[in-house]
């Protein structure tokens, strides 16, 4: 019997993070199919309870892709998802949930090979670890994740993006 891929959550920057995983289906180049992309307008809308919620909803686990740093479109919304995913990775350790299950990476839009790189390590990694104990059989970790990917693109298609606040 095959191994369960483990479920990623990627949320990704449109400018660079999301462009490169566009870049990487492009190229045809091979990365593992189970790293489910969420777009949004920079990694600075990244909050904490975002984070926590995709694990609640049973994905085993998340990457957060933003802008090279000093190269965030926003600013320093990248520099603030570092500091928000830190925060996370401290709240998942005292709940006994591996932090390694959560990482932040930057890329620039050219870096399709880089994307493919990072899924392949994550799921490496998440094997390595085991599936997420938040996760049961039947815990319909893909609805809720296709959920969250619906709720949050309504919710940031209809507001002002600005990610230079905190």
């Amino acid at each position: 019997m095959a191994e369960k891929e483990p479920l990623i959550l990627a949320f990704c920057c449109h400018y660079c993070a999301y462009a490169a995983a566009d870049l990487a289906g492009s190229m045809r180049l091979q990365y593992p199919d189970n790293v489910r992309v969420l777009r949004l307008p920079c990694t600075g809308k990244v909050e904490v309870n975002y984070i926590m919620t995709a694990f609640e909803r049973g994905v085993d686990g998340v990457i957060v892709a933003g802008c090279l740093e000093g190269g965030c479109h926003y600013l320093e919304g990248n520099l603030r998802a570092r500091r928000r995913v830190e925060r996370a990775k401290g709240i998942l350790a005292e709940i006994g949930l591996e932090p390694e299950r959560l990482e932040m990476f930057n890329l620039s839009s050219a870096e399709g090979i880089r994307f493919a790189e990072i899924a392949a390590e994550m799921t490496a990694r998440l094997k390595g670890l085991g599936p997420s104990p938040l996760r049961n059989e039947g815990s319909g970790a893909e609805e809720g994740i296709r959920e969250m990917t619906l709720k949050a693109e309504s919710t940031l298609a209809g507001e002002k993006h600005d990610c230079r606040r905190s």
